[in-house]
């Protein structure tokens, strides 16, 4: 978890191609469009409604977000796949504050450990217009919303309800990863 342009992508990326950690990546769904560079099924499942209907109607969405954009409602959503084997694998997801409040209730809370990514408010701001600057259209009111909505959604208080309270500083990525990755063993030991 962490707000927006964090690094989430990045440090996911590597966590999950990490052969010695052995996780298994969760792509979570989505009802928004693609944006340039993504590609279906690697950062997003993109479906439409009528999916995510089916998806309820079987019992399988884990948790659920839905957006009201500048370019109208998008849906966020995490399933709980035929392939997933919870006694067997570790995996590793993204997601907000909600996500990981309702996928706490749908696992139990004895399965699940927060990885919380920080980074300091003027890099995120700057990551995220330089990002958007690359989209063939950018969406610099989009990218605004997303900004201000994360100062919100994460706050202190929010954190510490949700019994969040290690952080890992993104200020230099090996070094965050570095202390991801014993955190993450570190876990896998107790669990």
């Amino acid at each position: 978890m962490g707000k927006s342009s964090s690094g989430k992508d990045t440090i996911y990326r590597h966590l999950t191609e990490d052969k010695e950690l052995q996780l298994e990546r969760i792509v979570p769904y989505t009802t928004r469009p693609v944006r340039q560079g993504e590609k279906d099924g690697v950062e997003y499942h993109f479906v439409t409604d009528k999916e995510l209907l089916h998806c309820q109607e079987q019992g399988r969405v884990v948790e659920l977000r839905v957006y009201h954009t500048v370019h109208g409602t998008w849906k966020y959503f995490t399933v709980f796949d035929e392939w997933m084997n919870l006694e067997k694998n570790s995996y590793l997801t993204i997601g907000t504050l909600q996500s990981w409040h309702d996928m706490c209730k749908y696992f139990g809370r004895e399965k699940m450990s927060s990885i919380y990514i920080e980074v300091e408010d003027g890099i995120r701001l700057r990551r995220a217009l330089d990002r958007e600057e690359k989209q063939a259209v950018p969406d610099y009111s989009e990218m605004c919303r997303r900004y201000l909505a994360d100062t919100a959604d994460f706050t202190e208080e929010k954190l510490k309800k949700e019994g969040i309270t290690t952080y890992f500083q993104n200020r230099d990525l090996e070094n965050c990863l570095s202390e991801i990755k014993l955190f993450i063993q570190k876990e896998m030991r107790y669990n």
